[in-house]
């Protein structure tokens, strides 16, 4: 039997913060002891909290594809993923895949089969620091969304899939101006075809949505994997998501469907970037103005791994009548019972010891040690 101490550590429980030590015997926390003085390693004061879990990050591609026309080994992009999640206090990270692509995208389904063999093998070899899962990123509109779904038949690493549709007039681009500073800019196409290609693009998800948000709806309740709707903007949309079995509402763009998500019993997911920016790239609803109102139940770092430890820092500092323990829950314990991990997201006996040091640093919180059940990764 191994055992470590923790001692002397400002330790954030699920609705307080108290000075004392935790005890991991074999990668499981033993013993959490308020006010207690125990031989162990000293903190220092620095605050102790569970390891982060993340639920949606597009960052592993950027590793993948660092340029135009370069494709990097897999599993040294992994590995580099990996290394930047884990020392940014994530120790339960969701990778998300794409699953239908634009047509200009360099990307293909096979390399997405191929980044989730990599993530596959580091795990299956205990390669990798933080604990690995798969979220596809659905695209119900693209014509090979299901083609692409398709090549992960029966992966048991899948813990949560999104239908989304970014299809322009609606839902996170019911402003066509930012609709064009995403697509009109990058293709370079004039105005006439600009008006072509969105009405291709609300053409194809005419066709093809429907077919596919039922069928991998279906397929994900059979195979007891949570799904998550993306970027509703309307009440009818999240009607929709009901009837389709959703579970996890992310990020909503109107306070509406934020509103509703609630009401209808669904995870609230925002964008950590959202509020340490104080508002949304696309010009969407405030994640900060939702958690104001008691709107909001979990963050995700979307393309910044470290946004995620800084907004919870941040957010209870910014917001009236939001303690940290709060806070901290939304990137810890919410996201983990989002997607029915049940063993960690809390510093209690019992639970996995997934734990992060943090030193807070001119309102910045600095990562100093993390441990993965009871193992010190960073």
């Amino acid at each position: 039997m191994t055992e470590t101490v923790l001692t002397n550590a400002r330790i954030v429980l699920a609705d307080e913060v108290v000075t004392g030590s935790v005890a991991i015997r074999n990668g499981v926390i033993a013993d959490v002891s308020a006010n207690a003085t125990r031989a162990g390693e000293d903190l220092g004061g620095d605050y102790l909290i569970p390891g982060l879990v993340e639920l949606h990050t597009d960052h592993l591609e950027g590793h993948y594809m660092p340029r135009p026309k370069v494709r990097w080994n897999p599993l040294a992009a992994v590995l580099a993923h990996d290394a930047q999640v884990a020392t940014a206090g994530i120790t339960t990270v969701l990778d998300a895949l794409r699953m239908g692509l634009d047509e200009d995208s360099e990307m293909t389904p096979p390399d997405m089969r191929k980044l989730a063999d990599a993530i596959e093998e580091g795990v299956r070899n205990d390669r990798l620091r933080a604990d690995h899962f798969i979220h596809l990123r659905c695209e119900v509109s693209a014509p090979d969304c299901l083609e692409s779904f398709a090549l992960f038949d029966g992966d048991d690493r899948i813990r949560l899939v999104s239908l989304m549709d970014h299809a322009p007039g609606q839902r996170q681009f019911v402003n066509l101006e930012t609709y064009a500073y995403y697509y009109q800019r990058r293709l370079k196409l004039s105005d006439r075809e600009f008006e072509a290609f969105c009405a291709r693009r609300i053409g194809e998800s005419e066709r093809y949505g429907p077919k596919a948000r039922a069928a991998i709806s279906a397929a994900c309740q059979a195979r007891g994997i949570v799904l998550a709707s993306h970027d509703d903007a309307t009440a009818g949309h999240v009607a929709e998501a009901v009837e389709q079995g959703i579970r996890v509402a992310e990020f909503p763009t109107t306070r509406e469907a934020a509103e509703a998500s609630r009401a209808a019993g669904l995870g609230v997911l925002m964008g950590a970037p959202n509020v340490v920016r104080g508002g949304s790239h696309s010009g969407n609803v405030s994640a900060r103005s939702l958690a104001e109102e008691g709107l909001l139940d979990i963050l995700s770092s979307d393309y910044i791994p470290f946004s995620l430890i800084q907004s919870a820092f941040f957010l209870s500092e910014v917001v009236d009548g939001i303690s940290l323990p709060q806070t901290v829950a939304m990137v810890t314990k919410n996201p983990a019972e989002a997607v029915g991990l049940s063993d960690r997201g809390l510093i209690e006996a019992g639970r996995r010891a997934d734990l992060v040091r943090v030193r807070v640093d001119e309102h910045i919180p600095v990562v100093r040690t993390v441990w993965r059940e009871g193992r010190r990764v960073a």
